[in-house]
């Protein structure tokens, strides 16, 4: 019997493989956006750690405390930090002169003269996000961390092969598609043979 010409044809093959491919690229490709800016935006700060630091700003100001100080080193670095709000306990409180205190924290220092209050602090504050993405990306997090990091990484490999398989003919891998894949593959190859490799 021949078959009904009015009858709604199957898709073929390909075209369903590809149908499920464009869905799930699109559906893993919406998951993996913010880690993506994670690790790319760390990424860019890593690469140029020898023109900046990634994880830390530089900070200086100066600031005058009250006066008189008190003659002790201890009571007077005491009194200064108080004063200006600065936590946590100094590692180092060193008389530099008689007039000139140096008051040592983990992540600044406080030059402070005695006679006039007047404080130098310089000193470290963290770049909030690049310090945490850079964490991440660097896995220093915990042993959970890994399998997040894993887990985006398989992803991404699924995004690159599933990528290549969604347009057909020209556009595809058979065509256009091909050579630009064939271009990603060359390029770190080329920079290895002329710059060499470890």
């Amino acid at each position: 019997m021949a078959e009904d010409a009015g009858a709604p044809r199957r898709p073929r093959v390909g075209v369903r493989l590809r149908k499920w491919l464009r869905a799930l690229h699109r559906d893993f490709g919406y998951v993996a956006v913010g880690l993506t800016f994670i690790y790319a935006l760390s990424g860019l700060a890593v690469n140029h750690i020898a023109d900046w630091d990634p994880n830390f700003e530089n900070f200086e100001r100066e600031v005058v405390v009250d006066t008189p100080l008190p003659a002790d080193d201890q009571a007077a670095a005491q009194a200064v930090q108080e004063q200006l709000g600065v936590p946590g306990e100094p590692l180092d409180v060193y008389p530099v002169t008689d007039d000139l205190l140096e008051i040592t924290f983990d992540d600044r220092t406080l030059h402070v003269t005695r006679s006039s209050g007047a404080v130098f602090e310089e000193g470290q504050e963290p770049r909030f996000f690049m310090r945490a993405a850079n964490w991440l990306h660097l896995n220093r997090g915990k042993k959970a961390w890994t399998w997040f990091a894993d887990g985006y990484a398989v992803v991404l490999l699924f995004l690159a092969s599933s990528g290549m398989f969604m347009l057909p003919g020209r556009k595809g891998l058979l065509g256009r598609g091909g050579v630009l894949v064939g271009l990603g593959v060359a390029i770190p190859l080329v920079y290895l043979t002329f710059v060499g490799s470890p």
